[in-house]
């Protein structure tokens, strides 16, 4: 049986949605909200570092939506990272503490976090630039994006159900 009795489960978009592409997973977040808002707690946040950490405590599972700027990759494609991706510290992160740090820091101090994570992100052109609204590229990208957190949720509620269903049975 998990240590998360509730099986919570968390989608949150970080980013800036006044930094233009790097607002992808705000709305992206926007776009599953109607759909999965009484399923899952969905929340934006404009956070990171250590903040990051109060935010995933005590969740079950949790889809992070966010772009990325690693210019390996051309503006649009979405990229999916899980807990393992970050095992180790590469170099350090720009905002102070990275997920490497974060995920290190709650298993030093027995912080109930997520048994589950997945990060979709999508590749951006980084700007410094104030701006509202996506670039062509990014906003031809977001359905898809959308299309992958969807299955992503849903594919957790159906485990859920299952994982209920097997409880029932056992204590009846």
């Amino acid at each position: 049986m998990s240590s998360h009795p509730h099986q919570k489960i968390l989608v949150l978009s970080l980013g800036n949605d006044i930094m233009g592409d790097d607002g992808v997973g705000l709305e992206a977040a926007a776009r599953l909200a109607p759909i999965f808002a009484e399923q899952v707690d969905i929340e934006k946040s404009a956070e990171s570092g250590l903040r990051l950490m109060e935010i995933l405590e005590g969740y079950h599972k949790v889809l992070i939506l966010d772009s990325v700027a690693t210019a390996q990759h051309p503006p649009g494609t979405i990229l999916r990272f899980t807990k393992d991706n970050f095992a180790k510290v590469a170099a350090p992160s720009p905002h102070y503490a990275g997920m490497p740090e974060i995920f290190q820091l709650a298993d030093r101090l027995g912080i109930p976090f997520p048994e589950e994570i997945i990060i979709l992100a999508m590749e951006i052109k980084p700007s410094n630039e104030f701006k509202e609204g996506l670039s062509q590229a990014v906003a031809k990208a977001l359905p898809n994006f959308v299309t992958q957190a969807k299955q992503i949720i849903l594919q957790w509620k159906q485990a859920q159900e299952i994982n209920s269903n097997n409880q029932e049975t056992r204590y009846k």
